[in-house]
């Protein structure tokens, strides 16, 4: 299922301008986050460990006119989330939004999560969001004006488990739950917090016919994106708090249609 040409045009013309950054940008959903603001006019600063990757996706969004900066850092350490931020603040002057879509999503089934891979699919997890939200969210105290807003990329796997995701699983658990604590403990500096859980989304552009999902479809990284931008937009001045599935209704129903309980 190809996006119309409509879709693929700006929405939110008070994004114009602003400063975001957004990790895991060298693929999937972070890529196309990175797509869909650069055609909201935003000043990007994306950032990953993988080098090669990055420069080519920052690229390919300069070319295209926006104004883009890649950063190759490790989120799982302060030297990275440091590097990332003074990199946007030398560009471009201050930062309006954060996006934090980086994560490991291999995990293992509960008896088999031992103390390394713990460390891999659920500590590292929350603190590639805690410690790049923490310094970013001092910037945005200090800085004042609009369109300070954090956006979390969580997961249904927050609601509803997986089989064999432990560890991956409770971490978006946590990132749920950290994110309502940074919104309250932020609220009154006026930087709102909010997260996205997306369902099914292949990395892929277009959508997969998944009959489970009531929308019968999968979604795709613009499904996603167009989320992250309105919750980033003044037309969510009033969202704080708030986990939002863009899954097709997948947590919504008990069973996929034809399966009683």
């Amino acid at each position: 299922m190809q996006l119309s040409k409509t879709d693929r045009g700006p929405r939110f013309p008070d994004l114009a301008g602003r400063t975001v950054i957004v990790t895991g940008a060298t693929r999937g959903i972070g890529k196309g986050i990175a797509e869909f603001l650069a055609r909201q006019s935003m000043r990007l600063v994306l950032a990953a460990r993988n080098r090669e990757a990055g420069e080519q996706v920052a690229a390919g969004l300069r070319e295209t006119g926006a104004e883009c900066i890649w950063v190759t850092a490790d989120l799982r350490t302060e030297k990275g989330v440091r590097a990332v931020i003074e990199a946007g603040l030398e560009e471009f002057g201050r930062i309006h939004v954060l996006v934090n879509n980086a994560a490991r999503l291999r995990s293992r089934p509960f008896l088999d999560l031992d103390e390394t891979e713990y460390r891999e699919s659920f500590e590292n997890n929350v603190r590639m969001v805690y410690g790049l939200s923490r310094l970013v969210a001092r910037h945005m105290a200090e800085t004042g004006g609009p369109g300070r807003t954090i956006v979390n990329i969580s997961s249904v796997g927050g609601l509803r488990a997986h089989y064999g995701l432990a560890g991956y699983d409770a971490a978006k658990g946590a990132i749920d739950a950290l994110t309502r604590n940074m919104a309250v403990d932020l609220g009154g500096f006026g930087i709102r917090v909010n997260a996205i859980a997306p369902g099914q989304t292949p990395p892929e552009e277009a959508a997969r016919e998944l009959p489970g999902i009531p929308l019968g479809r999968s979604g795709t990284p613009a499904d996603v994106a167009a989320a992250v931008a309105f919750l980033a937009s003044d037309a969510a001045a009033y969202i704080t708090g708030q986990v939002l599935y863009v899954d097709g209704g997948l947590t919504a129903q008990l069973t996929p249609r034809g399966c009683f309980i």
